[in-house]
């Protein structure tokens, strides 16, 4: 590996993790796919994290997901002589004793020297990597040590503490370098602490997202607007919420116009709700289809359409999303944009968590008229009952009466 980087991986740091924005994360892929088959050591371990999901990766980028090519890739990494492949092979269970014995270093001590000395140099990644292995309490396998290398329990808590704070530091370092990963680990370390042995510092926290967010990154810049949000500053949300959106972040598009279609922040303007909402629709963001969904129900921004409704909030259902069973029970309901379904409509509305009047009344109809599913009058009370005052569930309840005996059937 050498002691610095190639000028390949340092380009692709660039464009994956320290400028994410630029929108160039694809061609850094290929880039560092192509020094890897080279025999990049340091190529093949990043390429390895970019394949392990939205935990190691922004997930703006779009890289895929593949489990059994980033074992490959980082076994391969460690082999080939890369410091941090072995670091991180550590760190992830994967160095087995017989891969520990493939690598060309003597020891995982001068594996970690060969990390840290491109850490001292200024790369926020190896700088991340390094803090990882003190945040981790991987010095303690690199270092050769345990409880029993300590006269007594106390010298072997401050020889833990002495080596876990080494992490704040170099955890700054990455994230100043660009590293916005490193801003997670700085959460934990300052809300969690580390068992008795580092005391939680809440304070040095309140300010990590918003800084990120300062330094570009769209990540933290979604999660700052949702933060501002929460406090009620809604117009200082709605600007980060953009500027998340416009650097790429995935949903981002879709809290931009939720603001402006609930006029959070800003000025109602259902139009333009709905043209952030179609930014989303290529990248089959489940809560775009969902709004979007709302947006054609109700017809609000756009013309009113059942068929696409039913057709959007399907999509995000089948996927996972039970944030639109209301208007699909409705539709279903009704027949509207699908056929006519009492049985779906049941399944559908009866998924509805919240207080909703209509769903209580779409389910006393059902149940009190028997709407392919059996009468059951008591049921269908309940429900109408609930359903409060309005006006449908007042008519529908005059359709039933108790008899002398207390028992409820239909007039």
């Amino acid at each position: 590996m050498g002691r610095t980087l190639s000028k390949e991986v340092q380009s692709a740091l660039q464009d994956i993790y320290y400028n994410e924005r630029t929108g160039r994360g694809k061609e850094a892929f290929a880039l560092l796919e192509k020094a890897s088959a080279a025999g990049d050591g340091d190529a093949s371990c990043i390429l390895a994290r970019c394949l392990c999901g939205y935990q190691y990766v922004w997930r703006g980028h779009g890289f895929p997901e593949d489990d059994d090519r980033a074992t490959e890739l980082l076994h391969k990494s460690v082999e080939q002589g890369s410091a941090l492949g072995v670091l991180v092979a550590l760190r992830t269970g994967e160095l087995s004793p017989e891969l520990e014995a493939r690598m060309p270093f003597a020891n995982l001590q001068e594996a970690f020297d060969a990390a840290l000395e491109l850490a001292e140099s200024g790369d926020a990644f190896c700088q991340y990597v390094v803090a990882n292995s003190y945040f981790w309490w991987d010095f303690v396998r690199i270092q050769n040590k345990d409880r029993n290398s300590f006269p007594d329990q106390a010298a072997y808590k401050a020889y833990l503490k002495e080596n876990i704070s080494k992490c704040e530091d170099l955890f700054w370092k990455a994230f100043r370098g660009g590293m916005y990963f490193a801003a997670n680990n700085l959460n934990r370390y300052y809300t969690q602490g580390d068992e008795d042995i580092i005391i939680p510092q809440i304070e040095k926290a309140k300010d990590l997202w918003k800084i990120g967010a300062e330094y570009g990154h769209p990540i933290h810049q979604a999660i700052y607007a949702e933060e501002l949000e929460d406090t009620g500053h809604k117009e200082e949300a709605l600007r980060w919420f953009r500027e998340a959106a416009q650097g790429g972040h995935p949903g981002a598009w879709t809290d931009v116009g939720r603001c402006y279609a609930e006029g959070i922040g800003t000025e109602k303007d259902e139009a333009y709700a709905v043209q952030c909402f179609e930014k989303e629709i290529p990248s089959g963001n489940i809560n775009a289809y969902d709004r979007l969904g709302k947006a054609y129900f109700f017809g609000r921004g756009v013309t009113q359409d059942y068929n696409k409704a039913f057709e959007l909030l399907s999509y995000a259902y089948n996927r996972g999303s039970r944030w639109g069973v209301y208007y699909l029970g409705k539709c279903c309901f009704e027949g509207w944009g699908t056929l006519q379904d009492y049985t779906k409509a049941r399944a559908f509305l009866e998924q509805v968590n919240w207080n909703n009047s209509d769903t209580f009344y779409m389910l006393g109809c059902i149940y009190g008229r028997g709407l392919n599913v059996g009468v059951n009058i008591p049921k269908a009370i309940s429900y109408l009952d609930r359903a409060g005052n309005t006006p449908e569930a007042k008519e529908e309840r005059k359709h039933y009466k108790r008899t002398l005996l207390g028992k409820w059937v239909r007039k």
